[in-house]
């Protein structure tokens, strides 16, 4: 069982995803204002979001973008939006996941499931990993950069220790896809976009990374000259 926050302004939204994500065997609270789900994430630490995009108080995005300071809880983004760039911006901010209005309440529980099968460390693999100043401790599920905690969304952390797990090796997008955002389906634009914020997390220049390095034609790696 998990405890999901469902954020809302609209009551029957709220009623409907309750009664099928309750069924499904979740505890489920709720918030309609934006500043009043922040004050729900900080206190209340749910696992999953729900998040709706246009909110009173403050936007979902705004919600989102201030959330990732303090939370590492899976965030799934509704909204009645069509445009792609409003997308590549929820991801931007943090969001793990994005479905557009309407949709299928079986949908939203399925999207849910997803996130939580979504592993935040890997226990079979060494727990920390030292890359000069830059520390990734899949036991603890933290990044560390002189000394100084990174604030990264789940799929960042599951997109940089996959590359970290194997310094050197060149991952297409194909492959991050499936290791990282598993059996949903993504456009592979969507690597292009997580990679851009987690090195503006973990790089002194994204522009000319250190860590994250980009293959032309191919796709990523994290660099093994790291010391």
């Amino acid at each position: 069982m998990a405890r999901i926050l469902l954020v809302d302004d609209e009551a029957n939204i709220v009623d409907l995803l309750r009664a099928y994500l309750t069924r499904d065997g979740h505890e489920v609270i709720a918030s309609s204002d934006g500043l009043d789900a922040l004050e729900r994430i900080r206190s209340d630490q749910p696992d999953v979001v729900v998040l709706d995009v246009m909110l009173p108080g403050a936007d979902g995005l705004e919600v989102c973008r201030r959330a990732r300071a303090f939370s590492d809880a899976y965030i799934l983004m509704l909204t009645a939006r069509t445009d792609e760039m409003d997308t590549i911006v929820g991801l931007s901010v943090g969001a793990d996941d994005y479905v557009t209005k309407p949709f299928s309440p079986n949908e939203i529980v399925a999207r849910v499931r997803a996130l939580l099968r979504r592993p935040r460390g890997q226990p079979d693999l060494p727990p920390r990993r030292v890359f000069g100043d830059l520390i990734v401790d899949e036991g603890r599920h933290e990044v560390t950069r002189n000394g100084a905690l990174l604030a990264l969304t789940s799929r960042e952390f599951a997109l940089l220790a996959a590359l970290a797990t194997h310094p050197g090796r060149v991952f297409t997008r194909e492959q991050l896809l499936e290791r990282v955002w598993g059996d949903a389906y993504y456009d592979d634009h969507v690597v292009d976009v997580h990679v851009g914020n987690l090195r503006k997390k973990i790089e002194d220049d994204p522009s000319t990374p250190r860590y994250v390095e980009t293959v032309r034609g191919v796709g990523y790696r994290f660099n093994d000259r790291v010391r």
